[in-house]
C-alpha cells in the first residue's frame, strides 16, 4: 500500500476521533475560557488557540480518557502563556485550618439570620463578580471545581499542585466568595447593615497555597 494512501488512512482516523472525543467538549471549553479572559473577543481566541494545540498535540492523549480535563489544561496553559505572566507562587496553608475557617463564617451567618440569604435571593451577577475578584490562584480552584465540576484530582493534575494545595485553596476561595457575597448582601440592604461576619475578611491579605 502507497505510504501516502497510509497516512491519508492515518489522518482521517486522526480527525474523526478529534470530531468524537475533543470537539463534543466545545461549549464547556468556551465557558472555561470566558471565565479566563472576561472579554467575549478574547476567550473566542483562547478557545481556537486551544484547540489547534489540542489537534497538533492529539498525539499524546490517550483516546477513551479524561478529553475535557485535558483540554481545560491546554486552555489554561495557553491563557497564561498568552498574558506572559507567571503563576503567582504562593505558601501553603493547612487545609484543616481553612475548614474551620469556613466553619466560623458559616455560623456566623446563621446566627446572623441570613444563612439562607443564597436561597432567598438571585444572587448570580454578584457570584460571578466575587469569581472574578478573587486572587488567581483561588479564582482557578473555584473555576474548575465549583464551575465546571471537575474533580480534586482532575483539577490538580490540571494546575501542576498537589490535592492537598487544591483543597487548601479551594476552602479558602470558597470562604472569601461567602464573606464578599454577605458583603454585598448588606451593602444593598438585603441584610440588616449591623450584620457582621466572623472568621476573617475579604480584604484581609491572602497568601493561597
Amino acid at each position: 500500500m502507497p505510504a501516502t494512501v497510509m497516512r491519508d488512512g492515518t489522518k482521517q482516523v486522526r480527525d474523526r476521533q478529534f470530531r468524537s472525543e475533543a470537539l463534543r467538549w466545545l461549549p464547556e471549553v468556551t465557558r472555561y475560557a470566558m471565565s479566563l479572559e472576561r472579554d467575549e473577543a478574547n476567550a473566542d481566541d483562547l478557545v481556537q488557540e486551544t484547540f489547534l494545540k489540542a489537534y497538533e498535540a492529539w498525539g499524546t492523549y490517550t483516546p477513551g480518557t479524561e478529553c475535557r480535563g485535558w483540554l481545560f489544561t491546554i486552555c489554561r496553559h495557553t491563557f497564561y502563556r498568552r498574558r506572559r505572566r507567571e503563576e503567582r507562587q504562593v505558601s501553603y496553608d493547612d487545609p484543616d485550618l481553612e475548614a474551620l475557617a469556613a466553619a466560623a463564617v458559616h455560623t456566623s451567618a446563621r446566627q446572623g439570620g441570613y444563612a439562607d440569604l443564597f436561597t432567598r435571593f438571585d444572587l448570580s451577577d454578584a457570584i460571578d463578580r466575587a469569581i472574578a475578584n478573587l486572587p488567581d490562584a483561588f479564582r482557578d480552584v473555584v473555576l474548575l471545581i465549583d464551575v465546571n465540576d471537575q474533580s480534586y484530582e482532575a483539577a490538580a493534575a490540571a494546575l501542576g499542585v498537589p490535592i492537598g494545595t487544591v483543597r487548601s485553596r479551594l476552602f479558602r476561595a470558597r470562604r472569601l466568595l461567602q464573606e464578599a457575597l454577605i458583603a454585598h448582601a448588606r451593602d444593598s440592604g438585603l441584610v440588616p447593615a449591623s450584620a457582621t461576619v466572623q472568621g476573617g475578611s475579604a480584604d484581609e491579605p491572602t497568601n493561597a497555597p
